[in-house]
């Protein structure tokens, strides 16, 4: 006798903070649950034979109805009930995230000589995400770079980025990124809201950031894609070199445009593989 249900995302993951309410024909509630840590919610309250209406809530997902059936054991069977995202926005499921730097780019575009664009990359970063259970808003990034890990593909070129001139990193050996809030742009599209120490200024930076989806590797993990990108400029940051040639041309420009394309791992820390 009771009600069972499972609750889930649209990717199919648990929602274990979901309440499951139950109202007969009058619009009466006659029976309340919470789903467990697996979304599955089991109820041994007998009910009485006939139609009911079964209302499933969480927090930052739409609420969502359907109707049930009681037979005459006294037991209804609701199914799979699928939660749709407040907004229509989604986002992997709750808890810690770790990102793979080997399956992780970041990277930096700058104009040179205004007529083509140079792309570097940082090869040592680790980052970890945390995705917020109830209000998805307060979900939180971390990020720290190694700027003399920069890579251009020209060891002279690199040599001069890791100097005062650019980077200084020497002096400023990390470069870091924490997040200080999360708000929706649109479908799986979200704003991170952050501080980036980059050369020894602290500055207030928006990643625009795509979620691209969820699932499982080879190693028995789950991982979860994102695309993020900003602009910075220079200047903000105390990195004002620059040579101009002919007709007031800048060598480098000041704007770089950053690309991250990151893969997280399930769980606090990598799978050893």
């Amino acid at each position: 006798m009771g009600l069972t249900a499972r609750i889930r995302t649209r990717d199919g993951w648990a929602v274990s903070h979901a309440v499951v309410t139950v109202t007969d024909m009058t619009g009466t509630q006659v029976l309340r649950a919470e789903a467990d840590t697996e979304g599955a919610v089991r109820d041994t309250t007998a009910l009485t034979p006939g139609a009911y209406t079964v209302i499933v809530t969480a927090v930052g997902y739409a609420p969502a109805a359907s109707s049930a059936i009681v037979t005459a054991s006294g037991r209804a069977e609701v199914g799979t009930v699928t939660l749709a995202r407040q907004g229509g926005t989604e986002l992997p499921p709750p808890g810690p995230w770790t990102v793979d730097p080997a399956h992780s780019g970041v990277a930096a575009v700058a104009q040179h000589l205004g007529i083509s664009s140079v792309r570097g990359r940082f090869t040592d970063f680790a980052a970890t995400v945390e995705i917020a259970p109830d209000d998805v808003t307060k979900s939180r990034v971390e990020a720290v770079i190694r700027a003399a890990s920069i890579d251009t593909g020209n060891g002279m070129r690199d040599t001069h980025l890791r100097s005062a001139d650019f980077l200084d990193a020497e002096r400023y050996p990390e470069i870091t990124y924490r997040s200080t809030s999360v708000s929706e742009a649109g479908p799986d599209r979200w704003t991170v809201h952050g501080e980036l120490s980059l050369h020894g200024v602290v500055r207030e930076i928006d990643l625009d950031l795509a979620y691209l989806g969820t699932g499982a590797d080879p190693w028995g993990g789950t991982r979860a894609a994102f695309r993020a990108t900003t602009e910075l400029h220079r200047e903000d940051f105390a990195m004002n070199y620059n040579q101009v040639v002919q007709a007031g041309i800048a060598t480098i420009g000041t704007t770089l445009r950053v690309e991250l394309d990151i893969q997280a791992v399930q769980g606090e820390s990598l799978p050893a593989v």
